[in-house]
């Protein structure tokens, strides 16, 4: 499976990866029928943001029911690496859910997608488009 990602979305994820250095950013990926055209930041609520993320879960949740009211998908999640590689961590992969969403991770001035499926995490083939 291919996701599309905006080329304004790849930008936003590397600005807010770069703004919240030297601590990990994080936030929402939103969109329709498998397009990402929205990266939306989130507080960063972990006690540890240098190496560790945890997404806003009132951010989580006004996105959820923006959803179910007719506006963009969640499809995923996005966090950096600001000391790392862009794939997912140990602790990343202990954390995952399995909810087949997208995870974008951004990390020595790259982004790479990942699916985190019933078996772990999967590299995400995406094209980026105009949007």
């Amino acid at each position: 499976m291919t996701i599309e990602v905006t080329r304004g979305v790849m930008a936003a994820l590397m600005r807010e990866a770069e703004k919240m250095a030297p601590e990990e950013c994080c936030g929402i990926l939103l969109g329709q029928r498998g397009r990402i055209d929205e990266a939306r930041p989130a507080a960063n609520v972990h006690p540890e943001p240098l190496t560790r993320f945890e997404i806003d879960p009132s951010a989580l949740i006004a996105a959820h029911r923006a959803a179910r009211a007719g506006g963009r998908e969640v499809l995923g999640y996005f966090h950096s690496h600001p000391e790392g590689h862009p794939v997912p961590s140990a602790t990343d992969c202990v954390h995952a859910s399995g909810d087949n969403r997208a995870w974008a991770i951004v990390a020595a001035q790259e982004v790479r997608f990942w699916r985190d499926g019933d078996t772990g995490f999967e590299a995400l083939s995406y094209t980026v488009v105009d949007g």
